[in-house]
Formats: structure tokens, sequence, C-alpha cells
């Protein structure tokens, strides 16, 4: 009865998964009409206005925003905002550096004091079966120090913030998390991805299933699953990868329970990517029209954890409603988890021409293919078979659309495409091979992560030429693009998750020849990330692909160590090509 019950119900979920959920409200479907904006906290507003006294009162050198925003208070916001208010303040409005020392002491638990350290009960020292294919000694002593570094980056929420939710900007959660580090301090949601590979291959299972747990209950709440663990990140998601976690966890502990946990919440996911804001048609020069997402926050003010640095790139722009937009542009690129680039921008050497929402990009659409495969595949598994057709039909017809939008026969890549009008929702544009961004970046290459695209070889040989002569291969990595515009996701900097979808793509291919690039590519990369671990002490969030041992620079903060995702993609590739005792492994 119970399993008739439970069939039943996903059934009808996946029907109301057309119609709008709660949680995002109804102006997600009428935003000819309505940009939709998620409302803000008190606790926000007030943190944002210490940030702007901060900065003020310390300078903008040493000032990180995040900081401000990221405090809980001791005491009742009315009483803290009192005393706010009562500061003595110069001429010109500004607190001296002593009494703005003083309140912070009093008033406010310092950041990260409400998430605890947490010992995860499946870390071993060194598990069996732990990294079998590691032959060499000194690679295999790193990559348990690596391994090790689970334990320092796993954290619970406090019981305070279940308790006194509204002294926090942190939300609470079901499980313990693995942060990534440093001023990280709360879960990041496409992160979450490869930390949960390299926990695989820790044979942290458990840890694992827990980071999805915690993700579920934000769908579960929020209608979709949130950038961050943050009050002020509710109103924007970032790359849709849970489902892929879900899957890969699945196929390797079998677990049944965790997936039928995990559907419902998958649908509705599906469905906020889905939305009107997100969806753009294309026809085609056959007048064959295709359906492709975007990203889009619902946002359209600074972010509170950038708050003062989005207000003076936003200074250029006179009028209010300029401003708004491009504080959505901002919001979107941060949803895009490419924060910032080139890639979103018009003109790429002037940052203020960001238009995020008027992409299409590879690799969301990438990532929701994922998503509509792997629903359809869990869906089978347990036994909800209508379900398991229709997003097999959705995912052919996204395959459909990718390939038509996005092929560049001429470069041999996928190339995001530039829409034409507006921001807003609108009917169908039909496709121009001018409106293709012609510049490279590695995610051109993404859609050969999906089995549909890496498993025709002829196709595979294409992309394998376009990518050794894209300029990308560098001598540590793949760079994310080839512009130097100081942007932190831009050349020369390489990031894990790029190397990672572009490496297991050409792996999966079944070609040896694909797989000889996917090995020599992420054997650049191990040793990037040791050397520079063996120079630092630490792992770093990103690397500069130029220079082997080098860590990466460039946009609106100081580079961070940890490094959850670096950590993930190192045991990963490990885990998949090993390290023979006779390689060498210093750059």
């Amino acid at each position: 009865m119970a399993q008739n019950l439970d069939h039943i119900f996903l059934l009808l979920f996946f029907l109301f998964s057309l119609l709008p959920t709660m949680a995002l409200s109804k102006s997600l479907t009428r935003c000819k009409d309505i940009d939709p904006v998620v409302p803000t906290t008190p606790l926000l507003t007030f943190l944002e206005r210490v940030q702007e006294t901060a900065l003020s009162t310390f300078g903008e050198r040493h000032l990180d925003p995040k900081l401000y925003v990221d405090l809980s208070l001791k005491f009742s916001l009315s009483t803290t905002e009192k005393a706010f208010h009562g500061l003595p303040r110069s001429e010109n409005g500004t607190v001296s550096i002593k009494d703005l020392e003083g309140f912070l002491a009093m008033y406010f638990q310092g950041a990260g004091e409400d998430v605890l350290y947490f010992d995860p009960p499946d870390f071993l020292p060194e598990p069996d079966g732990f990294l079998d294919k590691v032959k060499n000694p000194e690679v295999r002593a790193w990559a348990l120090e690596v391994h090790s570094l689970w334990k320092n980056l796993s954290r619970r929420v406090s019981d305070e913030v279940r308790k006194q939710p509204e002294l926090h900007t942190l939300l609470p959660l079901p499980a313990p998390v693995i942060v990534p580090g440093s001023r990280f301090r709360e879960v990041y949601y496409w992160d979450s991805y490869w930390v949960i590979r390299g926990l695989l291959a820790s044979k942290m299972y458990d840890t694992a299933k827990a980071i999805v747990t915690n993700l579920i209950s934000l769908v579960n709440v929020y209608g979709y699953a949130l950038n961050g663990s943050r009050a002020y990140y509710t109103n924007r998601s970032q790359p849709p990868l849970l489902s892929a976690m879900v899957y890969e966890i699945y196929n390797r502990t079998g677990e049944m329970e965790l997936v039928k946990k995990a559907l419902p919440e998958l649908l509705k996911e599906h469905q906020f990517w889905d939305s009107e804001v997100h969806k753009v048609t294309i026809q085609d020069a056959q007048g064959r029209n295709h359906t492709l997402s975007r990203y889009y926050a619902m946002w359209n003010k600074p972010r509170p954890e950038s708050s003062t640095i989005d207000k003076k790139s936003a200074s250029k722009f006179l009028n209010v409603s300029e401003k708004q937009q491009f504080y959505r542009e901002l919001a979107s690129a941060a949803e895009s988890g490419w924060d910032f680039s080139t890639r979103w921008m018009r003109n790429s050497s002037e940052f203020t021409t960001l238009a995020t929402t008027s992409v299409l990009p590879v690799d969301l659409n990438v990532f929701i293919l994922k998503m509509e495969l792997d629903i359809a595949f869990l869906a089978k598994e347990t036994g909800e078979e209508s379900i398991a057709e229709s997003f097999l039909e959705a995912s052919q017809a996204r395959k459909r659309a990718i390939n038509s939008v996005f092929w560049s026969e001429k470069m041999g890549q996928w190339l995001d495409y530039w829409l034409t009008t507006g921001t807003t929702c609108q009917e169908s544009q039909t496709w121009n091979a001018r409106n293709q961004n012609q510049n490279v970046f590695a995610s051109n290459f993404f859609p050969l992560w999906i089995d549909l695209f890496n498993s025709d070889a002829t196709l595979v040989e294409t992309i394998m030429r376009s990518l050794r002569s894209s300029g990308l291969i560098c001598a540590a990595g793949i760079a994310t693009s080839l512009t130097n515009s100081g942007q932190q996701w831009d050349f020369p900097n390489g990031w894990a998750p790029l190397q990672h979808i572009i490496v297991e793509g050409l792996a999966k291919s079944g070609s040896q020849e694909a797989r000889s690039l996917a090995e020599d590519i992420a054997v650049r990369w191990i040793r990037t990330n040791y050397v520079g671990y063996k120079k630092t002490g630490a792992m770093h969030e990103k690397y500069n692909v130029e220079k082997c041992g080098e860590f990466g620079g460039g946009g609106e903060y100081v580079p961070q160590t940890g490094f959850g995702w670096s950590n993930g993609v190192v045991l990963a590739f490990l885990e998949e090509f090993g390290w023979p005792q006779d390689q060498r492994i210093d750059c």
C-alpha cells in the first residue's frame, strides 16, 4: 500500500510540476510584466549598513565585505541597531576605528562561530582500497594529506541557528557539511559535486550523503538549491548538479533510499530551471523551435556579500533602472559560478557591460541535460516509468537544442549564444550564427561530459582536434578563457571543476587517444596542485595554468585556500588514473 501511495505521489508531483511552486512566487511565470525579486531580511539590511560603515572606517584595502554579513548577533536586532545608531560619529558621519571595533566585539559573534567543527565518523586515516592505482610513495603520502583535509573542512550548523534564526544569516541545515574553506564558511551548491567526488574516493559515503540531504532540504524549502546556505543567497541558485551528486552516490553505494528521498526535489529543481524567467525559445533555420535555459537571479540590488563593491561598480550608471539591471546581471553571473568573466561581458574591457541574462550558456544547458538524463535513470530505478519516459524525451529535445543553437562546425566547439533583445521573457528569437560567441572558453567543450555526445567517435575526434588547437591547454592545465582581463574566471586561471568535466568527458569516450589526452591534462593538474601544496602547505581555490605550482589570482577577493573542490578533483583524478611508481611528480 505504501509503495502504491509513493507511486501516486510522485506521478502527481510530476504533473503538478508544470505549475509554479509557491516558493518561487507567481512573478516567475509573469516575467513579461514583473522582474522577480526575492525579498531580503531585516538582519541583512542592517548588516549591509555595518558593512558600509566598516568601509568608511577601515578603508577599502583590507576590507572583505562578506565578513560583515556573516556576523551573527549576540543580542536582538533592535538592541544592536540602537547601539549602532548611538555610536559617536564625526561631522562627515564616520565612526572611529576604536569605536567600531568596540561595537563589533560587544554586539557580534565572530564570522563562522555559528558553524562548528564536526569530526566525521566515517573518516579513516587510510581507508581500505584507497587510491590503489597510486604506486609512487611520495604521491601517495601527499594524497593521504589531501584526504585528511576533509576533517579540517567538516562542520555542523550550531544549534543556536535553529533556536534563533533571526540572529544569523547562516541557514539551518539538518546534517553536517563540508565547507570550501577560508572565507567560504558555508555550503556552496556546485562546489559540493566535486567535494562528493573526492569523498567517494575517500570512502566517506555517509558524509557525501549528508551533503545531498542538506541540498534536498534547501530545495524543499525554497524550490531550488541555493547558491549557498546563507540568507543572502536565497535569491539565486548555482549550476544545477544535485542530480549528478545523487547519481554518483547511488552508482557507488546502490542505496535506494537516498534516490527515493531525492526524486521529488529533483523534479522541483528541474521545474525551477524550466520556469519562464530561465526559458528562452530559439527558432532554427528550418523553422523548428528549441527551448534552452539561461541564468537569471531573482535580485536587482547590490549583492549583500559584496554590496560596497557592487555599488562602486554601478556608480557609472545614473539611471535607477540601469543600476537595477546591472545588479541583476552581477547576481546572475554569481549564479553561473563564473563570477566574473569576459564571457558575460558585451565589451571584454568594460565590466559594466556585463549582460549575463542575455547569454544562453552552453554549460548550464549541459548541466540541465545531465539532470534530465539522471532523473530518467533514477526514476526508472525506482519504478517510475512514466517519469523516466518524460525526462528521456526532454533530454532528447535538449540535446537537439544544444546542437542546433550552440554547435559551430567551423570551430569544432559549442558556443554560447547571445540573445538580441531584452532580458525579460520573450517570444522565440530566430537563430543567427553571428550571435554565437566566437571566443574560446573551457565551457565550449562541456557537452563532451555527457554520454550522448562522448559516445560519438567522429565527434570526439573533432573535439580533440579543436581542444588541442584552442590555446586552452597550458603547462599546468586547462585555462578558463584566452582573455587576460583580471577577472578570476579568465586567463590565466584554471579551476578544478573545469579540468574535471573535460577530462572525464574525454576519458569516458572509449577512444584510447582521447583517454591519453585526458590523462595528460590530469597529470598537469595534479602536478601543479602537488607543487603548490609543497610550497605553501595548502590546497588552493584556483591555479595559474601558465606556471606549475602557482595559485591563481584576480577577482574581488584575495586567493583562498582549503579547498573543497580542488581536493575532490585531485583525489578523483588519482583514483581514475593512478600514479606510476617511476613517474615524477615535480614540475
